[in-house]
């Protein structure tokens, strides 16, 4: 097992040749996704469960040390809307104390997924199960910030859908007019502003403007509930508003509070409860984080190294809960945004990390006037491009019907149930309908004319026929069951196996057993157009050539020739064009 390189993205971006304009263009954007990513991390922590400045940690520590460490020239990471539906139980179950600890196992996971190699892996995840999945992650994030949108007093926070929905309604009549003002008024910046100023963030324009109408608001007599209200620090005995102006102490998540507001008891049961939430966030992180640089090469023509993506996603996430960082992956509209505005090399996604620590020092007062409802708005902006519905409108229209509800199941489970059980059976639902389609392109014919025409004159007591496709698991009992349907006269088998590209041990057992039958029916069984790796493998398994029962010919006159041998003279057929039988 050979590691993957650590740094692989730096010395591919040295490789490409560092000069002066790739430095500007890395200071452009890290500025760029800086500003950006100060309020989605803030907005993400707060969808988690968690205070809003654990987001911001979560990109001073992993997104550097990804960086550094990766192996994609333009990832940024970060909190990620996507990890909203799994990090979110963890808090309500663990407490925050529980979240960092999974969080770190889950970075042990994805190292070990580098170390093995496995990036390539991710490739083989059915398209309509990552669609499935993000627009039911999508839907849950929207339906999770109505109750900031409305200002909504719940009286219970459920984790089903279906009771968050049932206690949304009943919330419905204490909303409160100030906030839906100001979360309406932000989705309208949101929405238009980038299409008539791109150039200028609009989640910055957004939050200025939603600031500045609860400020407005206020003094009219209308309540907006703000992030310095909900949230508050301890500093030398006093309580202050909104997030600490200073950075994270280094302390092991078992110190950390769990869900009863006392530190966690480590213990080897709730490492084997977190078990299970770990691998989840470590298989979203890693198809997450190799989608966006698969995106990020398509914008730029480069090419990311898979294993060392994993293994740096991996450190970040292991390093990162130790300062208070939560789950960390890169994101594909920061990375998207790192691209268009520049970048050239993990310098960038460095940068925007910069940002945000002069954003914790010197700018941590100024959040305590973030709405809560302006925040909500950024969240259902992301949760709408994250869903992706004109992508999934395009699938359910064009798509084979078995790619449709393979999508549709994905997002039923994700919203009803849990991303975890919407991934596990969108897989094992794709992988059936695969084999059944791959069985389907398997089959035991007669032969064609041209095959026929070859085996010319050969007596009644010989049949042929041809197998195309691969036998495996799903194809290969069917296809050989045919083999022992003929007439009973029958003493020789010709079956051509030159279309057969592969075979399992399933299609090994099953030839056995037609081999064992035609042994004691007293029928020989010809092997024609074997290619060396399929011969190779029936020999491992001991079929082997053995006289008057099993042959391997390299073509189909060689098959006619043996058949005729084989032949008892009695059957033999005179046509004045055969060679005698020996």
């Amino acid at each position: 097992m050979s590691i993957p390189p650590l740094f692989a993205a730096w010395r591919q971006s040295l490789r490409q040749g560092y000069n002066g304009q790739a430095l500007r263009g890395d200071v452009n954007a890290g500025l760029t996704v800086g500003i950006i990513a100060i309020p989605l991390a803030m907005a993400l922590a707060i969808a988690v469960g968690v205070p809003p400045q654990h987001g911001l940690y979560t990109v001073l520590i992993a997104a550097p040390l990804i960086a550094l460490t990766g192996g994609s020239r333009f990832n940024v990471s970060g909190p990620t809307a996507a990890f909203v539906v799994i990090l979110l139980p963890i808090t309500q179950e663990f407490g925050i104390g529980g979240l960092l600890l999974c969080t770190m196992l889950a970075g042990l996971i994805l190292i070990t997924l580098g170390l093995l190699r496995a990036g390539r892996l991710i490739a083989f995840v059915p398209y309509p199960v990552t669609l499935g999945f993000t627009a039911g992650i999508g839907i849950v994030i929207a339906t999770l910030q109505l109750k900031d949108v409305f200002g909504l007093t719940l009286d219970a926070q459920p984790q089903n859908y279906i009771e968050q929905i049932t206690v949304l309604v009943r919330a419905l009549p204490g909303a409160h007019l100030g906030d839906a003002l100001v979360a309406a008024l932000c989705l309208a910046v949101l929405i238009l502003w980038s299409r008539w100023v791109p150039r200028v963030p609009a989640h910055l324009v957004a939050l200025t403007v939603g600031a500045l109408a609860a400020l407005g608001l206020e003094a009219s007599g209308l309540e907006v509930a703000t992030l310095g209200e909900r949230f508050s620090y301890q500093f030398d005995g006093q309580t202050y508003p909104g997030i600490p102006p200073f950075l994270p102490d280094l302390a092991w998540p078992w110190q950390l509070p769990g869900a009863d507001g006392q530190p966690l008891q480590l213990s080897f049961e709730l490492l084997h409860q977190l078990l299970a939430p770990a691998f989840a966030i470590a298989m979203l992180g890693a198809i997450e984080s190799l989608l966006c640089a698969v995106v990020a090469d398509g914008m730029t023509g480069s090419n990311h190294d898979p294993n060392a993506e994993l293994l740096g996603q991996g450190l970040g996430n292991l390093v990162a809960p130790l300062f208070g960082g939560i789950t960390a992956t890169a994101a594909i509209a920061r990375s998207a945004a790192n691209v268009r505005a520049g970048a050239f090399s993990p310098l960038a996604a460095i940068i925007h990390a910069g940002v945000v620590l002069v954003a914790i020092l010197w700018l941590a007062p100024l959040f305590s006037y973030l709405p809560m409802a302006a925040l909500a708005a950024l969240l259902l902006m992301v949760a709408w491009n994250m869903s992706e519905a004109p992508h999934v409108l395009k699938t359910l229209r064009i798509a084979p019907r078995s790619d449709v509800l393979v999508l549709l199941t994905c997002l039923a489970l994700t919203v009803l149930f849990d991303m975890v059980l919407a991934v596990g059976v969108g897989l094992l639902l794709a992988a059936g309908l695969f084999i059944k389609r791959m069985s389907e392109l398997t089959d035991t014919t007669a032969l064609s004319r041209s095959q026929r025409q070859i085996l010319r004159d050969l007596p009644e007591h010989v049949a042929a026929y041809a197998i195309h496709g691969p036998l495996f698991f799903g194809a290969a009992e069917k296809a050989l069951s045919v083999l022992r349907r003929f007439n009973p006269d029958v003493k020789v088998m010709i079956v051509d196996i030159s279309g057969v590209p592969l075979l399992d041990m399933t299609a090994l057992a099953a030839l056995e057993n037609v081999l064992l039958d035609y042994r004691k029916r007293g029928i020989a069984l010809i092997l024609s157009g074997s290619n060396v790796r399929i011969r190779l493998k029936l020999r491992r398994a001991g079929i082997q050539r053995l006289q008057g029962q099993l042959h391997y010919v390299r073509d189909l006159p060689q098959a006619r020739a043996m058949a005729l041998r084989l032949l008892p003279p009695a059957m033999e057929v005179d046509t004045g064009r055969l060679e005698p039988s020996s």
